[in-house]
């Protein structure tokens, strides 16, 4: 890479874990926040049928398992 001057006006690539501001978290919200995903739900707090029970769901691509309130599951597939 050349001088840094020779940045400005250039598109450039990084990592999104690289980003110093906004936060990294921030970012993707902003990006994909809206963006649907799909998994298997693997448990259920509260046996998923009380008020503010939880759902346990692996998502393909990611590593550890993610924790959605059972309120905002979307449909089932």
């Amino acid at each position: 890479m050349g001088s840094i001057m020779e940045l400005r006006n250039q598109w450039v690539r990084f990592r999104i874990r690289d980003v110093y501001l906004p936060d990294p978290k921030e970012l993707l919200a902003g990006l994909y926040g809206n963006e649907l995903l799909r998994g298997k739900v693997i448990d259920l707090s509260d046996s998923g049928k009380e008020e503010g029970a939880f759902a346990v769901v692996q998502v393909e691509g990611v590593q550890d398992p993610v924790i959605v309130p059972v309120t905002r599951i979307l449909g089932i597939q």
